[in-house]
């Protein structure tokens, strides 16, 4: 039986890619985006089998009415994916309440609101997988990547829990971590206004993002067949870093974790109550 997919952000990049190669299968991908016309294409490419649904993942009532179309044309969704997002640029004194807070709005709460809108059709159905697009600053961070990494932490912090609750009904949870891919993230980035003292360290991130748009390694097809082979694995991984720089980079971070707490280890358990 081909599986019905709901993905967000499909218009281009991871969510695009995913849903090509879902429609490839066979199976019938509900591509969502914000404008829904930017989807043309790629509905004829696919005649059938993707079809277009305008969603913009802030909107808690567009959420609900948009799964309770997908499940009342197709009868049930198999596959969530939260893809839809964009990129931000500031050190934490540059970022706005405001800008951090329409980053969770887009990275976080939108997710949570799909997923609590999906759960209870998969709960019925005792099957689903729930992909998580989160990122390899979703492990670690950088100089003016402050406000997109602390919305990735929340985001795989989120889906652990989740993965827990839901394993025994039948469902997956993937979280993906992509390094540098060749997507549309550089170009769909905000930055916050700059402050002089920060140059020299965020200064370098507001330029990689501004000029290294088209020459990042990873290949989004590539990206997606790896998730499709991850989530039809007997074991799903919990965890499914991409590309070499996020490996490298995540297997370092953890490195650099487990050092830190070898190093404070005596100090650290020294904290118990006296008998």
């Amino acid at each position: 039986m081909s599986r019905i997919w709901l993905i967000t952000g499909a218009n281009s990049g991871f969510g695009r890619a995913i849903a090509e190669a879902a429609a490839g299968t066979g199976d019938i991908a509900v591509a969502a985006a914000r404008r829904a016309a930017a989807l043309d294409d790629l509905i004829t490419a696919y005649p059938g089998q993707v079809e277009a649904l305008p969603l913009d993942v802030t909107d808690a009532d567009g959420i609900e009415a948009a799964v309770r179309d997908v499940v009342d044309r197709h009868g049930r969704i198999d596959v969530l994916v939260n893809n839809a997002g964009r990129g931000h640029v500031g050190a934490v004194e540059e970022t706005t309440d405001d800008e951090f807070r329409a980053l969770f709005e887009v990275h976080v709460f939108g997710p949570a609101a799909l997923i609590r809108a999906v759960l209870p059709h998969m709960r019925r159905r005792r099957s689903g997988a729930i992909v998580q697009m989160s990122s390899m600053g979703g492990q670690l961070s950088a100089p003016g990547f402050s406000a997109y990494s602390a919305t990735k932490f929340a985001l795989e912090g989120m889906s652990e829990a989740l993965a827990d609750e839901v394993r025994p009904l039948g469902i997956k949870v993937l979280i993906v971590e992509p390094g540098n891919f060749r997507t549309s993230l550089f170009a769909n980035t905000r930055a916050s206004a700059q402050i002089d003292d920060y140059a020299a360290t965020v200064g370098p991130t507001r330029q990689m993002t501004q000029t290294g748009d088209g020459s990042q390694p990873g290949d989004p097809a590539k990206a997606a067949a790896a998730i499709l082979t991850a989530l039809d694995a007997d074991q799903t991984p919990l965890r499914l870093p991409l590309g070499d720089d996020a490996i490298d980079a995540i297997l370092a971070h953890l490195d650099s974790v487990r050092a830190d707490i070898a190093a404070w280890e005596k100090v650290a358990r020294d904290t118990r109550l006296a008998n």
